[in-house]
């Protein structure tokens, strides 16, 4: 290897064990996979990179029990300046996209934002300024959450100690609201708002449960127990979005031309392939766990998709399309003009 690919070699990998670093002293902790999928490498480069910073005598600690590299608060280095481009993406976050999604606290992430903005080098601040002024987010549909912040906090405090929540939660189908208690697991946001997983008093297993439904909630002074640390992935396995109902299927859809396009350039699933065909329809196939989710998904494509399997999902979205026809057929008379 000739000196210039040498010095580039080291570069790149300084430079990536920075990244490393800058990660682990994140507070958050990482396993080696999520290492090597942040930086496009390999298990064993960052085993390599992880074995030279603890022989190197640096705080990088690995954690046993959740299987993670992390640094410890006491042990943080001093904060890396922040270049155009990382100062420019957070404040894309929270001034633009901060709309695109609901996030909870976003007031509090609109001082701390303007903070940072306060503290950049002239030049960095007007190269943002300009370039956020030519950005556009639209905000997308979202549920609507009033006491989206409180809730929210509320529910961090109680799944980070371990209490019950008392819920009092509204039945839209039911027109009531029932009260139940709560073992909250986790926060996830889908389909357009955020969820609480966790499990109630009331039924079996983990259930999802809307926070824009959440009408009062309290943390109880009860402490609950775990069979097993909670695993987000592990629950939602292959399910469409967040439900899954224990059943693997194989979904086998055909997108005609007009459409194509535009559903092989969205990544809708992990398990998703895409066969284009000669008359530039697509065949999209996915392996997903329960068909309730993916139903109003293909549906809102209309004439311009086809299930080609399984039969059981052929027959559920014609029989949705002809009680959709026959609900909309029988308002024809009374708005239909008479003739002249």
């Amino acid at each position: 290897m000739n000196s210039v690919a040498e010095g580039t070699v080291m570069t790149d990998r300084i430079g990536r064990i920075i990244k490393v670093i800058t990660a682990l002293q994140s507070a958050r902790r990482y396993a080696v996979c999520d290492l090597a999928e942040m930086f496009g490498t390999s298990r064993r480069t960052i085993f390599r990179d992880l074995q030279n910073l603890q022989e190197a005598g640096f705080p990088c600690r690995y954690d046993p029990k959740t299987r993670s590299y992390a640094i410890e608060p006491e042990s943080f280095l001093p904060a890396l300046n922040l270049s155009t481009k990382e100062t420019l993406s957070l404040l894309l976050l929270v001034h633009k996209a901060r709309s695109h999604i609901h996030l909870p606290l976003k007031e509090s992430a609109l001082w701390a934002a303007l903070k940072i903005e306060n503290s950049l080098a002239d030049q960095v601040k007007r190269f943002c300024s300009r370039a956020l002024d030519r950005i556009t987010v639209k905000e997308g549909p979202q549920a609507k959450t009033s006491s989206l912040d409180k809730v929210f906090v509320q529910l961090i405090e109680a799944i980070l100690k371990k209490r019950v929540v008392s819920i009092r939660y509204h039945l839209p189908r039911e027109r009531k609201s029932v009260v139940f208690g709560l073992r909250p697991y986790h926060l996830f946001h889908g389909e357009h708002t955020w969820y609480v997983l966790g499990k109630s008093d009331a039924r079996e297993g983990v259930r999802a449960f809307k926070l824009n439904r959440i009408l009062e909630l309290h943390v109880l002074d009860k402490c609950f127990t775990e069979e097993k640390e909670f695993d987000i992935q592990e629950h939602l396995g292959r399910a469409w979005s967040m439900l899954p109902e224990g059943r693997l299927y194989h979904v086998k859809l055909r997108f005609l031309p007009e459409a194509a396009n535009d559903v092989a350039e969205v990544q809708w699933h992990s398990t998703q392939t895409v066969v284009f065909e000669d008359d530039g329809s697509a065949t999209v196939e996915f392996r997903i766990d329960g068909l309730r989710e993916i139903i109003w998904w293909i549906l809102s494509y209309g004439d311009r998709v086809q299930v080609l399997s399984p039969e059981v999902l052929r027959r559920k979205i014609i029989e949705i399309a002809q009680n959709t026809v026959k609900q909309n057929e029988q308002l024809l008379p009374v708005y239909r003009r008479e003739p002249s």
